[in-house]
């Protein structure tokens, strides 16, 4: 089939802003239903390196596809601010389409990372014509799980995304020279070194590119601006098909937006009809070459055939094609038997929430709490633990270099490193779904950080990472309520792992190590209880941390035990 391609035409939006747009059309009889993506990368190349989804076969199997960069990106005007325009200029451009001749009206949205966060905006605004969506590795929420997670700054990802991506763009739209680029790309190839600056604010490099930046660093609880830019599931009209990653940074806005769609959708359609879907990718679907070495070349997102799937998606919803085997509700990959498999819900209905203990020695058991004990150690920020592996976003993750199940036992010998471990296992165990470290914690400090983070120690001493978590502490009460400790106290403090997909072998041992950091993904808490952001590590205070366990303080990880033996 012949596609014509009508290459810049402008759509324009309420307040008089025009979006640079590119329009694939498949040649045939009649007007057709519509793809829409809006991007912030530049269309030019978006079809291409960001779309993971081939555009041109998409066109050849009967639909028009609209790309389009959205407010002042690629070669749109107007100024492009993350997530606040995205629901007025996502309602004009279907309006727009549903406008045109070649259209039937019909339009469907499909895209990964910001281009998936562009779809739920665009849902919130419920325009009439839109159908359906296809939100890959990305999350309908532009705090918790995007920005920041349990009160800590997503460092790692933010700082690169403004860098590697967000930067350079603005700066080619104004025709700064070459050597300004060059200059913010050399910035971003010299991370470590910027991660490693304080205050955090103090970033020369993004010049006036990016303020939104700072004012993100200068806003981590949880404030009006920020819910005002989150989708809610009783906001949406119209079916997902949610696509995340067991190592993808915003898993956990994946997972609450398909949950929220199921539970809350304002529609029955939205409701019943929406889908999930997850692998065992990083971000940037696949997170390159780890999948293949890791779990095999049927667990890459390209073995489900991505263009297949987002052709039987939209036949059903924007054509009204009964499909002749209707989608799986959940499918999944579940990393040990390197399997994938078709569930009926998420989390799985037959989870079995099994607490395991911290007891004294180092020991981790579903055993009932023992003695009352406590462990501490020193939480200093300038000898942070380092990230290794897990859903990181850091220079080298394209690669695989970072992100994924990696052997952690280079933080073995370090004394701000809690481990407490099963025996070898007897029985196989699959831990599948959500996980929570219930912690009866104590700190010298006025606040601090706790991380958890769950390891696979194999007999011959390979320990992989499987997932882990992170809680500020003064936002122990929610993100939107900060409140300091008081020193010696003892909380109860909960800190929220990434869900996984993982069965442990016979022989092996599971093990949850306890630390205050995990940097650069995250920022470093100084400890003092001021403004992180704008604190100079020369500020930042050494934080005793005390895990109290036992009968009076039952410390316990909380796994979802699936036993289908």
């Amino acid at each position: 089939m012949r596609i014509t391609i009508e290459k810049d035409v402008r759509v324009p939006t309420r307040d008089g802003v025009e979006l640079a747009t590119d329009v694939y059309l498949p040649q045939g009889d009649g007007p057709v239903p519509t793809l829409l993506s809006r991007t912030p990368y530049d269309k030019e190349v978006a079809a291409i390196v960001n779309l993971p989804i081939d555009v041109l076969r998409v066109a050849r199997a009967g639909y028009a596809v609209v790309v389009q960069d959205t407010r002042g990106c690629g070669g749109s005007s107007g100024t492009w601010v993350p997530f606040q325009d995205e629901a007025a200029d996502g309602e004009d451009a279907i309006a727009w389409i549903a406008s045109q001749p070649w259209s039937d009206g019909r339009v469907g949205m499909f895209g990964q990372s910001y281009v998936g966060a562009t779809q739920w905006a665009a849902a919130r605004a419920r325009p009439p014509a839109l159908r359906a969506l296809m939100p890959i590795v990305t999350s309908a929420n532009p705090h918790d799980g995007w920005t920041f997670r349990g009160g800590a700054y997503e460092l790692g990802f933010t700082l690169l995304w403004a860098l590697m991506f967000l930067s350079p763009s603005d700066l080619v739209r104004r025709g700064a020279d070459a050597a300004d680029v060059a200059a913010v790309l050399a910035a971003a190839d010299d991370a470590d070194r910027l991660y490693a600056r304080t205050p955090l604010t103090d970033l020369p490099e993004l010049g006036d590119t990016a303020p939104y930046y700072r004012e993100w660093l200068r806003r981590p609880a949880l404030d009006r601006g920020w819910r005002d830019a989150t989708t809610a599931g009783a906001d949406v009209e119209v079916p997902a098909l949610v696509v995340g990653g067991w190592y993808d940074l915003f898993l956990d806005g994946s997972l609450a937006a398909y949950r929220a769609l199921r539970e809350e959708g304002a529609t029955e359609a939205a409701r019943e009809g929406t889908r999930l879907i997850i692998g065992p990718w990083a971000h940037g679907v696949d997170g390159g070459t780890f999948v293949e070495r890791n779990f095999g070349l049927h667990a890459g997102f390209g073995a489900l055939d991505p263009a297949g799937l987002l052709t039987a998606w939209s036949d059903q919803w924007l054509r009204e094609q009964a499909p002749d085997t209707p989608p799986p509700r959940v499918k999944l990959f579940v990393m040990g038997p390197d399997v994938w498999r078709d569930e009926d819900e998420w989390p799985l209905p037959d989870t079995a929430w099994t607490s395991y203990h911290l007891h004294a020695g180092g020991r981790l058991a579903p055993d009932a709490p023992g003695d009352d004990a406590a462990d501490s150690f020193d939480y200093d920020p300038r000898d942070a633990v380092p990230t290794i592996g897990g859903a990181t976003y850091l220079p080298g993750v394209w690669l695989g270099v970072n992100a994924g199940p990696r052997d952690v036992r280079a933080l073995d010998g370090r004394q701000d490193v809690l481990r407490y471990a099963t025996e070898p296992l007897e029985a196989p165990l699959e831990v599948t779904g959500p996980l929570e470290l219930v912690l009866h914690a104590s700190s010298s400090a006025l606040d601090t950080d706790f991380v958890a983070r769950l390891v696979d120690v194999a007999p011959d001493g390979r320990a992989t990472g499987v997932t882990d978590g992170i809680l500020r502490a003064r936002y122990r009460d929610g993100p939107a309520e900060p409140t300091l400790l008081e020193a010696g106290r003892t909380y109860e403090l909960r800190v929220r792992l990434t869900p996984t997909s993982w069965v442990f072998p016979v022989g092996h041992r599971l093990r949850l190590d306890v630390t205050s950091s995990n940097f650069p993904r995250f920022d470093r808490n100084t400890n003092t209880g001021g403004s992180i952001a704008d604190e100079r590590i020369e500020d930042a205070v050494v934080a005793t941390n005390t895990v109290h366990h036992g009968t009076a303080h039952p410390s316990r990880l909380v796994l979802p035990v699936i036993d289908r033996g």
